[in-house]
């Protein structure tokens, strides 16, 4: 019977296709230890060893360690045990391997120097949690202490940048940018200021409840007006600006005055920074989110349609 057969170790290393050196090292670790040992002492093994053998090749062609692999012999621990922690290694593995190519194939593409390289090596493999706490550390900064537009605060703390496990190279260099961005103490500085502002008129009871939809119907009217070739300082510009500014003195609940020009020319100068609009592109880049058709040119339109 088969169940009887014993194979000396060059035998076993035939059937296996193990070299004889590997299975002798593997029966001095106890791992497949011999079944017994011939008068001359060579080591034997029977077809349970032979068994033991083929499931410590598998196991360590799939990269498990010897003690683990023992104590999957010694029924300390399952099988599917063993593979399900593997197989998680694996997936961490596999999505360091794979952002190190897009950092590569980002770093081809923009020839970025040594310095370059790595910093984007080094933001790439940050964990998520830890790319979050960068953003949200930012966004506590801006708005710490501060009565902010609720809505806003949490737009703000629900977009958050989300890199993909196999991403391409521009989201990569997305990443780096945004990093970069939130870290510049001038842009913070402009965030705070820009939120210092929201929650002072919303302190004294100014700051309109549609603030977006009028940031966004400005932006629009503008923008045709700008498709039209339509100067900010031209005749054509004037019924535009009337228009906008008397719809922003209703929504403020005040009438169209210098006074209310000036001051509309203010709040529009502070909240004009193409470096905040660049933060949302950034964010969608990341996440794969359609990148919407910037703004601020037309906002500065306003501006200098305001000034004149």
């Amino acid at each position: 019977m088969e169940g009887d057969t014993l194979y000396t170790i060059g035998e076993l290393a035939r059937r296996t296709g193990l070299s004889v050196r590997t299975i002798r090292f593997y029966s001095d670790e106890g791992v497949v230890p011999a079944t017994s040992r011939t008068a001359a002492g060579y080591r034997l093994y029977d077809v349970e060893a032979v068994a033991r053998l083929d499931l410590v090749r598998t196991l360590r062609d799939l990269g498990v360690d010897l003690g683990t692999i023992r104590r999957v012999l010694d029924h300390e621990i399952g099988v599917n045990e063993v593979a399900t922690t593997h197989a998680e290694a694996l997936d961490v593995q596999i999505r360091t391997l794979r952002l190190r190519r897009a950092v590569l194939r980002a770093v081809a593409k923009r020839g970025s120097s040594p310095e370059e390289i790595e910093i984007m090596h080094k933001l790439a493999r940050l964990s998520d949690e830890e790319r979050r706490r960068i953003i949200t550390d930012f966004i506590d900064e801006s708005f710490a202490g501060l009565d902010v537009d609720p809505g806003f605060e949490a737009k703000m703390r629900s977009a958050l940048p989300e890199l993909p496990d196999d991403p391409e190279p521009e989201q990569v260099d997305a990443w780096v940018e945004l990093a970069e961005l939130v870290g510049d103490p001038s842009f913070r500085t402009a965030v705070r200021r820009m939120a210092e502002a929201q929650a002072a008129e919303i302190g004294k009871g100014t700051y309109p409840e549609d603030a977006a939809r009028l940031g966004t119907a400005t932006g629009e009217k503008i923008a045709a007006a700008m498709a039209d070739g339509i100067e900010p300082g031209s005749d054509a510009a004037r019924p535009i600006v009337d228009e906008l500014v008397a719809m922003y003195a209703e929504a403020y609940g005040t009438t169209d005055s210098a006074e209310f020009r000036h001051e509309l020319l203010r709040r529009t100068e502070l909240g004009t920074d193409p470096r905040a609009e660049r933060y949302w592109q950034l964010i969608a880049t990341i996440n794969g989110w359609p990148v919407w058709p910037a703004m601020t040119p037309a906002f500065e339109w306003f501006i200098e349609a305001l000034r004149d």
